[in-house]
């Protein structure tokens, strides 16, 4: 512990801002050590406040946001499909959302450094209901796709400036308690919207599930406006902060991404695995991989000064195990969020509203699985048993969804739900905290934006992958002649089966082929959760092979709040503006300054 303890002494004696400068040369094994060794055994100086918890539960309502429009589109899809005729595109419809909430949030992380936390969430939240506006008035099918493009981006910047945020105020070691506080009015949400979706499908247009964001938007727009104040240091010109942005990286990282999730939306379904129009983007795409990582590990002239995602986060065998479980417990948690609505729908025959309900046990659960994870590593400092068991519980649930059909009582596919959303709620708000151990304080918004990065595109690989997997079973199925009635077939056809996936589409045919259609999307849908078994278990073998990192207890970070007084500011001798100032004066930089007694 010795070299931990020097790491310690000079911590403590070093200048705040030389601490938090980017450009400052350390040796990376040292940062480790600092990271992983230098709070063992230190005392508990965290002492939450009224206005932490006032700001915590702020931030909760802005996320209630996108936590709505999670759930509301995965119940109204079939119907937005038919209603602007979308065909096989309307894996674009989710696609398009969580491609660009995940390509803007390294992006978001480096301009939140820049500008300050205050006029960039601002911005991501008018961003968001623009998008929603747009998706409200979509007359077609490309209109609803740039219009859920607009939403992903405003979507992106408030989920990753949420995490920064706590970050900013809460050690390491508690902060899974209140990013889990933030989760639960995320759930409420994600709980609500199935059923709120249902209602509003059921009862009139599904435009109103797009118009209902914007008056909460407006109301967040001015609690965040109000009570949101941030400090930033005032030593860098305008000029100088824009050649702080890897404008390069975030670009290639962001056609690369679009480009292998083309291929995989149709993939399957409008061309083959061996198609030129499926392996030329994800080639080009695979080839934008590397090349980014390229320019962030010091590509020469390529290089930004300060890259997007800089290769030291991801230095040590836990750092590339929790990224590779958070993204595939992303995936695995929208594999069965957009894919139980088609079981209730298209097998069980549930109308909207009905099926909106039916997924409320996943919701219900998950929140309290993610709660009782966060106590679990408040008390005992330990993430890696949280991982080993979550993983576990959510393979088995996902194994149990492949039993289920369309004779499954209540309490099965109830049961199952249960089972699977505790796996993935213990796994839902652990990973970050372990990620974020693996660095020290001077790169948690960077930690945060890789580690949301990686989360979302998860997400896009968890809608993208199981719809291939979908259509191409669907394809097989009718090829085969499992449906008799040629229209019923031509509807599952080439893309269409989810689209077709509701109550009434089923119910328009004779009963004989009502009974053929529901059990292909049986079968369907068990290949899709089948293929979901071998994912989680591979996320299962990982998360043995974690090492345990001490989760610090003590918040020293230069990134915060404004609080009442700056006497940190004043001792440590910045000059710190807020971010209610206006942002293009020449003046301002990145934001500095600790939280204290908050």
């Amino acid at each position: 512990m010795s070299a931990a303890s020097d790491l310690k002494s000079e911590a403590k004696t070093k200048p705040s801002s030389q601490l938090g400068n980017p450009d400052t040369k350390k040796e990376p094994a040292r940062d480790m050590i600092a990271a992983a060794d230098i709070d063992d055994g230190e005392q508990d100086d965290f002492h939450p406040g009224p206005r932490l918890w006032a700001i915590i539960i702020g931030l909760g309502v802005t996320g209630l946001l996108t936590a709505l429009e999670n759930t509301v589109v995965t119940v109204a899809m079939p119907y937005i499909i038919s209603d602007l005729a979308m065909g096989d595109d309307y894996v674009w419809v989710t696609n398009a959302f969580f491609v660009c909430s995940a390509a803007v949030q390294p992006l978001v992380g480096q301009l939140a450094n820049v500008f300050g936390r205050r006029w960039i969430m601002l911005a991501s939240v008018a961003v968001f209901a623009l998008g929603s506006g747009i998706c409200g008035g979509a007359a077609t099918g490309a209109m609803m796709i740039a219009g859920r493009a607009v939403q992903g981006l405003g979507s992106g910047g408030i989920g990753l400036l949420n995490e920064i945020i706590v970050s900013d105020l809460v050690p390491l070691r508690y902060r899974g308690n209140y990013i889990g506080v933030i989760l639960s009015i995320y759930g409420v949400g994600t709980t609500l919207g199935p059923f709120i979706g249902g209602s509003i499908v059921a009862t009139t247009t599904w435009r109103w599930i797009f118009y209902l964001n914007l008056p909460i938007a407006g109301a967040s727009l001015a609690l965040l406006f109000v009570f949101l104040r941030v400090n930033y240091r005032r030593d860098m010109t305008f000029a100088e902060k824009v050649r702080r942005i890897d404008l390069l990286g975030n670009g290639v990282l962001v056609a690369s991404t679009v480009s292998i999730l083309y291929a995989l939306a149709y993939a399957g379904a409008s061309y083959s695995w061996q198609d030129w129009h499926v392996l030329v983007p994800l080639l080009v795409g695979f080839l934008g991989i590397f090349l980014f990582a390229y320019t962030q590990a010091g590509g020469g002239w390529l290089t930004a000064a300060e890259p997007v995602m800089p290769p030291r986060l991801f230095k040590g065998r836990t750092a590339i195990i929790v990224s590779i479980n958070t993204f595939i417990n992303s995936a695995l948690t929208f594999w069965a969020v957009f894919f139980l609505p088609v079981f209730f729908q298209a097998v069980l025959l549930f109308g909207p509203q009905h099926a909106g309900v039916a997924l409320l046990p996943m919701s219900l659960v998950a929140i309290p699985g993610a709660a009782l994870a966060a106590a679990a590593i408040s008390r005992w400092g330990r993430y890696k048993p949280v991982h080993v068991v979550g993983f576990a519980i959510f393979m088995l649930g996902l194994g149990l969804f492949t039993l289920q059909d369309p004779v499954s009582s209540t309490a099965q596919w109830a049961s199952y739900q249960c089972i699977c959303a505790l796996g993935g709620g213990v796994l839902l708000n652990s990973q970050l905290p372990a990620f974020q151990s693996t660095v020290p304080e001077r790169d948690q918004a960077a930690a945060s934006a890789a580690w949301s990065f990686i989360r979302s595109v998860g997400w896009v690989w968890g809608v993208a992958i199981p719809a291939s997997i979908f259509n191409s079973r669907i394809g097989e199925l009718v090829g085969s002649g499992l449906i008799s009635d040629p229209v019923a077939a031509k509807m599952l056809a080439t893309g269409g089966a989810y689209g077709a996936a509701s109550a009434a589409q089923v119910e328009q045919f004779p009963d004989m082929v009502q009974a053929e259609m529901r059990w292909v999307y049986t079968l369907a849908l068990r290949r899709v959760f089948q293929i979901s078994i071998a994912f989680a278990g591979v996320g299962f073998l990982l998360s043995l092979f974690e090492d345990e990192i001490v989760l610090r207890k003590r918040l020293d970070t230069e990134f915060g709040l404004k609080h009442e007084n700056d006497r940190y500011n004043r001792a440590k001798g910045i000059d710190a503006g807020t971010d209610s100032d206006p942002v293009g004066d020449g003046k301002d930089a990145a934001a500095g300054d600790v939280v204290q007694g908050v």
